[in-house]
């Protein structure tokens, strides 16, 4: 038995004591009772005696704990410190996962002052229609990115729909395509498509492999990316627009990168003899004003035959001294030697670019370029061109671009088509476009 028990039971006795004493006073007045003094001092003991045993009774009882007061500054680590509440991804981005899905659809209206009979635009590439509506490109983009600690596999897939594809692919085997009888033009509508792993390297080594557009030059496929909507004499004839092989990527520091290169030549998935083109791309961006990308290939791209090599130097600056303005320079140089000949070939040329945002919907862009076929191997035919251009851009609603651009090609040579051509139209020496670009681009990650 417990004390406390203890002090209960002896509290209900002397209570018990006490109802019992009534009794006893009312007896005693008719049997001999005890004297009254005597009573009342019983009683008198039972009172103390009980009131003791409550006394001891409420000692014995443990008093309740008094609400400790929050901390503040407790609370503030444990609310700073508690992960947020997370849910579940929902939607688009809870069905791709790390995969996003993006695009863009490219339209344009062009015009040309010589009005050619064939409706084609001289020396142009990607918007070759004259006096029509034309569709650039519409693309369409699988994207993984590999990473270090989530997945060390990605993969980049990009297919594409329109007249910039059909330039791009138009030296890939077909039937009938010279030295190959087993190909047809399986990636007809592949702009790219390759495996990406993040190698344990040092700080990660990039490794690609499978088809890519090339590191060369100032501009891209994408006429988005661009400053102007048409592409410039560079792009079109002095660089490749892809390579099929493998590239090693290491990024040094946020200053340098360098990436190496084994592919299969110029322009072809399959290749067109047993050599291989090697090169490299050096990215040095000293600060977020300057950036410096130096690219050099070199490898046999001549039918069947490994013994000329042909080389291509090509050098881009960025310079974006304000927020608003950018500037950029690019420069080509390239030679080859004709096959079984002991002559060789050689061209180069020179862009300058100019961008001003005038705020967050108008844009200017200007280029002007100089381009030099010495012997006429690029554009077929031995020339000196150069072209200007100026672009208007307009954002019509979040993902819609507009450019309305003007741009002058001249040439030291009659080659641009005039109106019916001969014997009533002889050839021209200059031509003027106006061109109306409307490129909308999306993506999955907007909803992410």
């Amino acid at each position: 038995m417990t004390k406390k028990s203890a002090i209960c039971g002896a509290l209900c006795a002397g209570l018990l004591t006490l109802a019992l004493a009534a009794p006893l006073c009312s007896s005693a007045q008719t049997d001999s009772p005890p004297t009254s003094p005597d009573i009342s001092k019983r009683v008198e003991d039972l009172e103390k005696e009980l009131a003791e045993l409550k006394a001891q009774l409420a000692a014995q009882k443990p008093a309740e704990p008094a609400a400790a007061p929050a901390t503040p500054a407790a609370s503030a680590v444990v609310a700073s410190t508690a992960p947020p509440p997370t849910s579940a991804p929902t939607g688009l981005a809870g069905l791709l996962g790390p995969t996003t899905i993006s695009g863009f659809v490219d339209t344009y209206y062009g015009y040309n002052s010589n009005q050619p009979s064939g409706r084609v635009n001289q020396y142009h590439n990607f918007d070759i229609n004259s006096g029509q509506f034309g569709l650039n490109m519409l693309e369409l983009v699988a994207d993984k990115t590999p990473d270090a600690t989530a997945s060390r596999v990605g993969y980049h897939i990009a297919l594409g729909f329109g007249q910039a594809i059909n330039q791009i692919n138009a030296t890939e085997p077909g039937p009938g395509f010279p030295g190959v009888t087993t190909t047809t033009n399986f990636d007809q509508y592949l702009k790219e498509g390759y495996l990406e792993y993040l190698a344990p390297v040092g700080k990660g080594l990039q490794i690609n492999v499978g088809k890519f557009v090339t590191p060369a030059g100032a501009e891209v496929i994408e006429s988005k990316d661009n400053w102007n909507y048409t592409r410039g004499i560079l792009f079109a004839w002095a660089i490749p627009y892809f390579h099929y092989g493998v590239s090693g990527k290491y990024t040094f520091n946020s200053k340098f990168a360098l990436t190496g290169y084994l592919v299969n030549g110029w322009n072809n998935s399959v290749d067109n003899n047993s050599g291989k083109t090697t090169g490299f791309s050096a990215a040095w961006t000293p600060n977020s004003k300057f950036t410096l990308i130096q690219n050099y290939l070199v490898g046999p791209e001549q039918l069947d035959f490994n013994g000329n090599l042909r080389h291509l130097y090509d050098t881009v600056l960025i310079y974006n001294p304000t927020a608003k303005l950018s500037l950029m320079a690019n420069y080509d140089y390239g030679h080859d030697h004709l096959q079984n000949s002991l002559s060789s070939v050689h061209w180069s040329g020179i862009a300058g670019y100019i961008k001003y945002a005038m705020n967050d919907k108008w844009t200017v862009a200007g280029r002007g370029e100089y381009f030099n076929d010495h012997d006429g191997f690029e554009t077929g035919a031995t020339q000196n061109l150069s072209e200007f251009t100026f672009t208007l851009q307009r954002m019509l609603a979040a993902k819609i671009i507009s450019r309305l651009e003007f741009r002058r090609d001249m040439s030291s040579a009659d080659v641009f088509p005039y109106r019916s051509g001969p014997p009533n139209h002889s050839p021209v020496d200059s031509q003027n476009t106006v061109t109306l670009g409307l490129i909308y681009a999306f993506s999955s990650a907007d909803a992410k």
